[in-house]
């Protein structure tokens, strides 16, 4: 049988404004000014190696440096990017980070040019009105920016970058961390939880990995991993307040970043009975074959080495939207606390269960589909929380399906179900029960609605 070709194609990120050191008078921003990015290519002229994006006008941007990993960062006012997101990404075995995995699709990258400072790149929206490039680079380098006429029409944004020293660079580094702590990086506002005046609706957090500069998983057919698991979040989010059972709230509702702290923030703000947070894989080499759904829960110690290789991809999230990783020192370590986190997490690991059962009646599980690892974005103590990876987008059934809005509806209504059953069986205040399958009953009536 011959495979569908996805109907989600890459979309375009929205909006870049661009920058210049010694250009002055730069133009406000209206939405019919948002400046298009059309193209990108690479240069090597000795030793300095440039990023240049065909844009439409040029507007102010600023630059700073991180370490660990070492990465150039540029912020701008909005910026349409209609440029393929596949065209940055490192050559497989190239990237310093996301190695087999965000970085990883089926067709080769290009390679970039003998001598280039630029591991890979990434840009996109990350808040209302701001855009970001993040460049993964090679070793220490330093930045400067310029937006000038090009010879063909239009104007070119081009990122030059030349080696630095060590010293020189960490401390420009330093210097860039502290700008963000000072400066924190924007974010899209979080709708409100809707009203519960009578307290009778558990409030779901319904949480789509990644966004804006951070793509996540590249696919064939220009599949990518934030626009898909957005409109699955959607497609879900709906038949929840279809039921009129819950209360449902996004951490993102557009193509937006969110740091992964920011999103355990607000399910815990706003009291969220529970947290899903939805991704989709993909693999390198020889993983094509590797297909099918995978429920996480967070613990101490990964499941195995796949979990764990997961779990330290998905929480370089913010590293790869050029984000300063910050300690988070709010967790108090006594009993109670403990005594919290052990209740949430038995929870988590009954929801993941039940979730897989109910899963499998519409849509494809993993050979072993229940694992565990220490995601960031599943560690709030007191709201219990899973990450479902929704298939493989290295694999293309899994990347049929993803594309496909009848196999979303299908496999949302499982979801929905599962969540539907959890509040049930578990609800708020009830001790965990043990993480067997769904009751007879229960599985029984889902398998007659589920295909």
């Amino acid at each position: 049988m011959q495979q569908k070709k996805p109907t989600i194609a890459f979309r375009f990120l929205a909006v870049l404004s661009v920058a210049v050191g010694g250009m002055a008078h730069a133009q406000p921003q209206t939405a019919a000014s948002v400046p298009l990015a059309l193209s990108v290519r690479q240069d090597v002229a000795g030793q300095e190696t440039r990023l240049i994006f065909a844009i439409g006008a040029c507007v102010a941007a600023d630059s700073h440096v991180l370490e660990n990993p070492a990465r150039a960062i540029v912020d701008m006012p909005e910026v349409n990017f209609q440029i393929d997101p596949q065209v940055g990404r490192s050559p497989a075995g190239k990237s310093q980070r996301h190695a087999h995995r965000h970085h990883a699709a089926p067709a080769p990258a290009a390679a970039s040019p003998a001598g280039s400072l630029i591991v890979s790149y990434r840009f996109g929206k990350l808040a209302p009105g701001k855009s970001r490039i993040v460049v993964d680079l090679s070793g220490p380098a330093a930045i400067a920016i310029n937006c000038a006429p090009a010879e063909t029409g239009g104007f070119e944004l081009t990122l030059s970058l030349t080696p630095q020293n060590d010293a020189a660079f960490r401390s420009a580094a330093r210097a860039g961390a502290e700008m963000q702590v000072l400066k924190p990086t924007p974010t899209t506002p979080a709708t409100p939880a809707p009203a519960n005046p009578a307290g009778e609706k558990p409030l779901v957090v319904l949480d789509p990995g990644h966004g804006g500069v951070d793509t996540g998983a590249l696919g064939r057919d220009h599949a990518v991993e934030k626009f898909l698991v957005l409109e699955f979040a959607k497609v879900l989010g709906a038949k929840l307040r279809e039921s009129d059972h819950f209360r449902v709230v996004f951490t993102r509702e557009d193509d937006s970043f969110v740091p992964l702290g920011e999103r355990v923030k607000l399910a815990r703000r706003l009291g969220a009975g529970l947290f899903v947070s939805l991704h989709a894989d993909a693999l390198a080499g020889d993983g094509a074959g590797v297909q099918g759904a995978t429920v996480y829960t967070v613990s101490d110690r990964a499941s195995d080495a796949e979990a764990a290789r997961v779990a330290e991809h998905e929480n370089k999230a913010d590293a790869a939207a050029g984000v300063e990783a910050k300690e988070d020192a709010s967790d108090v370590n006594d009993i109670l606390f403990d005594l919290t986190r052990r209740e949430t997490r038995a929870y988590s690991h009954v929801f993941g269960h039940s979730l897989a059962e109910y899963w499998k009646v519409a849509a494809r599980l993993n050979k072993n589909p229940s694992r565990s690892a220490g995601f960031v974005v599943l560690k709030a103590p007191d709201v219990p929380s899973v990450l479902l990876e929704l298939g493989y987008l290295s694999n293309d059934a899994d990347a049929t399906d993803l594309s496909s809005p009848e196999w979303r509806q299908k496999a949302a209504a499982q979801v929905a179900r599962a969540i539907e059953a959890f509040f049930t069986t578990h609800p708020p205040g009830a001790p965990p029960k043990s993480p067997d399958a769904p009751d007879g009953a229960a599985l029984k009536a889902t398998q007659s609605n589920g295909n």
